[in-house]
């Protein structure tokens, strides 16, 4: 059957090699869906690569040289980046490695056209496309890991007639890409051309975004690093890429659209960065009362009588660091015959699945993490929640007041359970720069102070 299709189509076992490592990524992707079966899914798709990588290697036409020199290198830079990362600093990273995916699509493409002499359109609409959403992605991701790293302001940056720059930055653009692919050969100055505007774009479609809205960011900049991916797949013919990079740009824009849900904003808002510019221009309305503090020792005694206890972790437990002597007050909670849980917001912390990652390496078992929609219903049969650094993800004005910036956002209604203890340094507001009606509510206390300090004074009134 084979040797009557061409012979450029015919079957090799490189190509039965790049099956294989397209269904583990497959089988990889699934697995991760589950938190029984994540840790095995991320081996599995490690596999997956090393197949499709050691598939590649062998391919007739390698420069092994610089090959092996970019491999240490790379395996340098990476071991140490990965060994001295704190856990805080895990959503700069992701952002980072969105931006080193952008960066090597554009490469691809641009490596591509000065290596194909006579590049037919069916090369060059890949190339371009590769070329403008790696370039879009690799500086939006940068300035994503400033914002986050606050290198730069964490507020919006927004300036006249913005959308309307960008809107036509990006037509632009789409007409470079069909001028380019009508006629590849002695069209450098357009492909050059649209590497500097993919570069502009990225830039300018992140700086109007606000430090709470960041979670939806690392998402869809996690998207477009796929589509380029994807992209860069047609280019060079690889059939693994393309399939890699399909995988990563569709379950990065399902991760978007679930942000985008969480955060009660539309998936066109965050395509034209609309969003995170609201909260800069008005505050909703003013707070009324006054937080009512309350000591470790006080605290002990009403986590010591709860029967059931909800924990809410938010950016402040990571940047305590206080996962550990969290799980640490659950295990004790669980002994001393509570009921525990532990509410996720989807959009707590600073990318998505933050929270979870940091309960996961403090070894919290995952069938307690719970989402809003499990515990808003019997939120007013808990006992006792503990909010821990979480702000914007508990605020009731998303809920009550129609002029916030955040209404309409679904939260974790934390304000109805029996008592609410705040953990929080000060009364600042969070990333949405909204002031929080939580820490005024009746029943709420706050415990002011780093937060692993706070719960190590819990924890020794324990074991006293």
């Amino acid at each position: 059957m084979s040797e009557s299709l061409p012979e450029y189509l015919q079957p090799t076992w490189t190509n039965y090699a790049y099956i294989l490592a397209s269904v583990l990524f497959v089988f990889g992707l699934k697995m991760l869906s589950s938190a029984r079966t994540a840790r095995q899914g991320n081996w599995v798709s490690a596999v997956g690569m090393l197949v499709a990588v050691l598939a590649t290697l062998v391919h007739a036409g390698m420069s092994y040289q610089w090959i092996l020199l970019g491999v240490g290198v790379g395996a340098a830079i990476g071991y140490v980046s990965a060994m001295r990362v704190k856990m805080t600093a895990m959503p700069e990273m992701v952002a980072l490695f969105n931006g080193s995916g952008g960066l090597a699509s554009l490469l691809v493409g641009w490596a591509e056209y000065h290596t194909t002499p006579g590049m037919h359109a069916g090369v060059a609409v890949p190339t371009a496309l590769a070329v403008l959403i790696g370039g879009i992605t690799f500086t939006g991701s940068i300035v994503a890991y400033a914002k986050l790293a606050e290198k730069l302001p964490g507020k919006p940056l927004l300036f006249r007639g913005q959308n309307w720059m960008n809107l036509g930055l990006l037509l632009l653009s789409v007409v470079l890409l069909v001028s380019f692919a009508w006629n590849p050969p002695g069209t450098y100055w357009i492909l050059g051309l649209l590497i500097g505007l993919s570069l502009v774009l990225g830039v300018l479609a992140v700086i109007p975004i606000g430090g709470a809205d960041m979670p939806v960011v690392i998402s869809l900049l996690n998207s477009y690093s796929g589509v380029a991916a994807c992209a860069a797949g047609f280019v060079i013919l690889n059939d693994v890429l393309i399939v890699a990079g399909s995988l990563v740009g569709a379950s990065g824009l399902i991760l978007t659209k679930i942000m985008c849900k969480a955060m009660n904003r539309s998936l066109a808002n965050v395509l034209f960065s609309g969003f995170g510019s609201t909260a800069a221009a008005s505050s909703g309305s003013a707070v009324q009362g006054e937080a009512k503090p309350i000591s470790a020792e006080d605290c002990y005694h009403l986590l010591e009588a709860a029967r059931s206890v909800l924990f809410v972790p938010g950016y402040g437990m990571a940047v305590a660091q206080a996962q550990h002597v969290v799980c640490e007050l659950g295990e004790l909670l669980l002994a001393n015959g509570a009921e525990v849980r532990y509410a996720i917001h989807p959009v707590a912390g600073r990318m998505p699945g933050h929270m979870n990652v940091l309960l996961a390496e403090a070894s919290v078992p995952y069938e307690l993490l719970v989402e809003p929609d499990d515990v808003n219903p019997g939120m007013r049969t808990v006992d006792l929640a503990v909010v821990i650094g979480a702000n914007d993800v508990v605020n009731p004005a998303a809920r009550e007041d129609a002029s916030s910036p955040i209404y309409g956002m679904p939260i974790i209604n934390v304000d109805q359970a029996k008592t609410c203890i705040v953990l929080k340094r000060s009364l600042k507001p969070g990333f949405a720069g909204v002031e929080n009606a939580l820490f005024f509510c009746e029943n709420t206390r706050m415990l002011f102070g780093d937060a692993k300090s706070s719960l190590q004074a819990v924890i020794a009134q324990f074991k006293d």
